[in-house]
C-alpha cells in the first residue's frame, strides 16, 4: 500500500470568502472569511458549538468638516447592518445560543480617527451586549492596513499588516 503524499494540509485548508466594506457574510461551513481593514471596523461573531459565524466589515470614514461627529444617519446605517447580520446568523443557525464577538479596528492616519472609531466601537459593543452576545477583547491598531482572516467554525481571528 502506498502512502498518500501531502499529509493533512489539503484537508486543513478552508475556502476563502472575501467580505467587502459595508457588507457582511454569514456561514455555517468551515470557511475563512477574509477582508482588508483600512480605516474600518470588523465584527467577528461566532458560535463555536454550532460552528456558525459572521463577519461584518464597517468603514470608519473621517470627514474633516465634522471632526468626531457621527451623524444619526451614519449610526442608523451601521446599526441596521449589524442588526441584519445578527438576524441572518440567528436565522441560519437557530441553535446558536453561545454567540461571541471580537471587534477588530484599523485606525486611519488622522488625529480624528481614534475618537470616531471609539464611538463606533462603543455603539457596536452596546448593541451586541443587548443582543446577548458575549464580547471578547477588541483589537485596535493604527499603521498599515490590516488583513483579517476569520474562521468562525473555530472562533479563530488572525490579523496582520
Amino acid at each position: 500500500m502506498r502512502a498518500r503524499r501531502g499529509g493533512i494540509q489539503p484537508w486543513m485548508e478552508a475556502r476563502e470568502v472575501n467580505v467587502a466594506p459595508d457588507r457582511f457574510e454569514v456561514t455555517l461551513e468551515d470557511v475563512l472569511l477574509v477582508t482588508q481593514l483600512h480605516s474600518a471596523l470588523a465584527v467577528c461573531v461566532y458560535d463555536a458549538m454550532e460552528e456558525a459565524g459572521a463577519l461584518l466589515h464597517l468603514r470608519c470614514i473621517v470627514r474633516s468638516a465634522k471632526p468626531i461627529d457621527v451623524t444619526d444617519t451614519t449610526l442608523a446605517t451601521e446599526l441596521l447592518l449589524l442588526d441584519r447580520c445578527l438576524a441572518a446568523l440567528r436565522e441560519s443557525a437557530p441553535a446558536a445560543r453561545n454567540l461571541q464577538a471580537r471587534i477588530v479596528v484599523h485606525l486611519a492616519d488622522n488625529p480624528q480617527a481614534a475618537p470616531l472609531s471609539e464611538n463606533m466601537v462603543i455603539m457596536v459593543k452596546r448593541y451586541l451586549e443587548d443582543g446577548g452576545v458575549r464580547l471578547l477583547p477588541e483589537d485596535v491598531a493604527a499603521g498599515p492596513a490590516r488583513a483579517l482572516r476569520f474562521r468562525p467554525s473555530m472562533g479563530w481571528v488572525h490579523t496582520r499588516t
